[in-house]
């Protein structure tokens, strides 16, 4: 999959650019320019890139390097530290939900509502807990705090056999 690049300018000596009002960008590129306007971002070459490969592909789980290598893929030529700082950026923007699984590689997860999700241990992977599982109570915040999310990873391994 080639990133759609048509009248998104390029990087020069000056930086980044950003999208201009003349360019007539497809419908996945409007779609990504939207998201980074609502989400107060700038819509640069690199944020487009990352954005259609994250936002135009369904829900997804991605980590960082993943994310490069499809970047890489895509010929979206882009460097380690770029996309790092870029699902940096959509997370504090509020694009994306980091969920730190293994307490060592951080996911970063398309879908931003309270969800669980199971880590499969040895696989590197991130899912979904389907429907169905509900808490009765959640702790009581500590004085004079509230409580900001509620994350819950159910580690699964494959059974020995």
């Amino acid at each position: 999959m080639d990133i759609q690049a048509t009248n998104i300018p390029a990087v020069d000596a000056s930086g980044p650019d950003v999208v201009g009002i003349e360019a007539t960008p497809d419908a996945g590129v409007q779609h990504c320019l939207q998201l980074l306007g609502n989400a107060g971002l700038r819509p640069t070459r690199q944020r487009l890139a990352l954005g259609q490969l994250l936002f135009l592909n369904g829900h997804r789980h991605v980590t960082a390097e993943s994310l490069y290598e499809e970047a890489m893929a895509a010929n979206a030529y882009l460097s380690l530290a770029t996309v790092y700082n870029t699902l940096n950026q959509f997370t504090e923007a509020g694009l994306l939900r980091r969920i730190a699984a293994d307490g060592i590689k951080s996911f970063f997860d398309t879908d931003t509502s309270v969800h669980p999700h199971f880590y499969l241990e040895g696989e590197d992977m991130l899912v979904d807990v389907a429907d169905g599982l509900a808490f009765t109570k959640i702790p009581e915040a500590l004085p004079g705090h509230e409580i900001a999310r509620l994350d819950v990873i159910v580690h699964l391994r494959r059974k020995r056999t």
